[in-house]
């Protein structure tokens, strides 16, 4: 217990402390017009309150990540919390703040369009490619996962397939839609929803004193699969994730200061751990690993999500709980679909005004996402982990080279860039579903990739012309 408490505090410091510090590197500037004033169109960018912002930034980036994955973590033991809170505070909080932030000072503009800025415009086109497929990627699991809970919920008298046609129908909407009209509309409700379920969960953790272990660095996985990398992909959201940097430039199109983005940005990756803490904790609370991996493998996290609530909270409070749940990923579901949408329609240059133009950027994304929902969740989740922490390690290298343009403290992004370098490469070489290399030999080439891309990274002399253009400055009063 003593472990799950400092954590959740240390979470918090983080905020006030490292947090101000990555604000201060970064260097707002109070008075420069936003994209939200500066490119206002009625559709994406439109102004929004702080409250507003902050929760829908919360809603986006906290789907079934920050509680699928801890309790899949949680098999790994309570090393889970002390990546939870070095990764959250050091990494994620950061990948999230500056992904926002540079889309800010660069009118609103989506994780390719920075790559191919500050990377190069080959990794435009490489971005490009690895944001779309994590975006259909979460946007079926997001699918998939809250149809289940809710077809556990009501059982055989609603169908699986309506439940999921009924949530492609408001993904659709949602896609479509302007961003005032429905999202910045439902999500308090939504929100609400999310934090009495944590609240509850959280609480009733501390109020009857659950077992949770305190910190040890023994791999207690019942299959002994190695922590290294398999853990920081396991448990992303939560810690570090790049689905963040898909996500951060919905709201930087709608944040009325640079002022309020450590709030927006840092704060809710800091709010999400603190989700992540809890369901990571609750499960090696309720469960040994053998018994936490036996349910798994029989109805996945879902199973445990309910067993959890249920036991937490009683059978009202824990449908309650689980309804909190179902939340999470529909509102992570719509906003991948919204931003696969924007980025196509920025990467072919075509006006989001009109919506004939955004009917038929949406139309095939959501056909094919529905043959996705035909696949196991499993191997989607497997194939998501390895996209996602790719695209954060490629957003982090992103954050450090604009820090480094700017002639500021750059390592607050280069360190995280260089370990998720090291943990993404790893795990492509010797997983099933990469190149199946034994440990010693992806151990081997990681470090060689890692190196030569940090060498490179020190080396890189950005010329004056580029140091003068890290923000564009097209539509700043």
């Amino acid at each position: 217990m003593n472990t799950f408490l400092v954590s959740i505090v240390l979470l918090v410091v983080g905020y006030f402390t490292y947090g101000k510090y990555v604000e201060k590197v970064f260097g707002v500037k109070q008075e420069r017009k936003t994209p939200a004033y500066a490119q206002e169109d009625g559709i994406d960018y439109v102004p929004m309150g702080t409250k507003t912002n902050s929760l829908i930034q919360l809603l986006n980036i906290a789907g079934v990540g920050p509680i699928f994955g801890p309790i899949m973590g949680a098999l790994y033991g309570p090393v889970a919390f002390l990546w939870i809170v070095l990764g959250a505070i050091f990494a994620g909080a950061v990948h999230d703040y500056l992904t926002g932030m540079i889309s800010i000072r660069n009118r609103g503009a989506h994780l390719p369009q920075l790559a191919g800025k500050f990377l190069g415009n080959a990794m435009r086109h490489v971005v490009n490619g690895f944001t779309l497929l994590l975006l259909l990627l979460v946007g079926t699991v997001f699918v998939s996962a809250p149809a289940a809970l809710i077809h556990d919920l009501t059982g055989d008298w609603v169908s699986l397939s309506l439940i999921i046609g009924l949530i492609f129908v408001y993904y659709i909407l949602a896609t479509l839609l302007p961003i005032d009209k429905i999202i910045g509309r439902v999500y308090p409700f939504f929100g609400a929803l999310l934090v009495l379920s944590a609240i509850g969960i959280g609480g009733g953790l501390v109020v009857t004193g659950a077992p949770i272990p305190e910190l040890s660095f023994e791999n207690m996985h019942p299959d002994n699969v190695p922590i290294f990398p398999l853990l920081f992909l396991t448990i992303s959201c939560g810690a570090l994730s790049g689905f963040h940097a898909t996500q951060s430039p919905i709201i930087s199109r709608t944040t009325k200061n640079e002022k309020e983005g450590r709030k927006i940005f840092y704060g809710m990756m800091i709010a999400e751990a603190v989700i992540a803490m809890i369901w990571a904790a609750a499960a090696m609370s309720l469960f040994d690993g053998k018994s936490l991996s036996g349910i798994i493998a029989d109805g996945g996290p879902a199973a445990v999500v309910s067993e959890v609530s249920v036991t937490m909270l009683g059978a009202i409070g824990g449908t309650l709980a689980v309804i909190g749940v179902i939340i999470l990923p529909i509102t992570s579901g719509d906003t991948s679909f919204r931003s696969a949408r924007m980025i196509l329609g920025d990467y072919f240059n075509i006006s989001q005004k009109k919506l004939s133009s955004r009917l038929w950027i949406a139309i095939p994304m959501f056909v094919i996402s529905f043959l996705l929902t035909k696949i196991d969740f499993t191997l989607l989740w497997r194939y998501f982990s390895w996209a996602n922490q790719s695209t954060a390690m490629l957003a982090l290298w992103v954050g450090a080279m604009y820090l480094k343009r700017s002639k500021k403290n750059h390592w607050i992004a280069t360190l995280p860039a260089i370990f998720m370098t090291m943990v993404t490469v790893t795990y492509i070489c010797n997983a099933p579903i990469g190149l199946g290399l034994s440990n010693g030999i992806a151990y081997t080439i990681a470090a060689i990739t890692t190196i030569i891309a940090t060498f490179l990274f020190v080396r890189s002399k950005p010329s004056d012309e580029e140091a003068m253009l890290v923000d564009d400055d097209r539509d700043v009063a």
